[in-house]
């Protein structure tokens, strides 16, 4: 079995990488990494920050694709802002949909169901069920803004949608698992839309300039900073037994392969 993993950016994967060898792999200059187990191989791409990102991210992984190689299941995963206050920080959360910020004339829809076996697996393998995530067009960085999502969803990130409307296009299985770095009634420490640069990552440039304009900031950015890491080393060792537990699960398969 082949499994792809998604993630926004290196932070959110550095943990994983602590629990497992991965090695770095060659594919048009994209960020991919391959772990092989007994049962499945594991892939991991970090698409960088933002819809369009984990969108082409996908595309471009899927561009120098060889037929005989394929993915059976993809993951969206990284670090996700609650929406609703039962969500603490750290908890790992796998959702039933996806909601987007606007309808895709492909799809006619804003809302993208996840698999449910691949739901059932993670719960056994301690996640929570959650009914949906909802992809965002940019940072919700104030209580306020993730109060105008919460009618929508139970937390927001910026890629699941794309990442898996892609994979499903694909034949692949797909599930969005994401780990609570900031909770619902918590501002962020700096407005980090801010400080994404042209290649849709965090430029630590633009957060030392963003803090410059507000030192007050600091201990609060330190707290999320604390908070990010615990959550990302909680999901690395959710992710680690899950991926093994689908490798286990004769039953999680596709209809339709998907080449890589």
């Amino acid at each position: 079995m082949r499994i792809l993993v998604t993630f926004a950016v290196e932070a959110e994967f550095a943990p994983w990488r602590k629990l497992r060898r991965f090695t770095p792999q060659s594919a048009a200059g994209l960020a991919l990494w391959k772990a092989t187990t007994s049962n499945c191989d594991i892939f991991v791409l970090l698409t960088g920050i933002g819809e369009r990102s984990g969108s082409n991210s996908m595309d471009l992984l899927m561009r120098f694709a060889t037929v005989d190689r394929y993915f059976d299941v993809c993951i969206s995963s990284g670090l996700a802002g609650a929406l609703d206050v039962r969500h603490k920080v750290g908890e790992v959360l796998a959702a039933r949909s996806l909601r987007a910020h606007t309808v895709h004339a492909d799809l006619k829809s804003d809302r993208l169901v996840n698999d449910s076996e691949l739901i059932e697996l993670a719960v056994s393998c301690g996640a929570k069920s959650v009914e949906a995530f909802y992809t965002a067009e940019r940072v919700a960085t104030t209580a306020r803004e993730k109060a105008e999502f919460a009618p929508f969803a139970d937390a927001v990130d910026m890629e699941s949608f794309e990442v898996l409307k892609e994979a499903n296009a694909w034949g692949a299985r797909g599930i969005a698992v994401r780990a609570i770095s900031d909770g619902a009634d918590a501002d962020l420490p700096l407005d980090f839309n801010r400080t994404i640069n042209s290649s849709n990552r965090v430029s630590i440039p633009r957060v030392i300039v963003e803090l410059a304009k507000r030192p007050s900031a600091l201990p609060g950015l330190i707290e999320f900073g604390r908070h990010s890491r615990k959550a990302a080393e909680l999901l690395a060792s959710f992710l680690d037994a899950y991926v093994l537990r689908i490798g286990q699960t004769a039953r999680v398969q596709t209809n339709e392969k998907v080449a890589v």
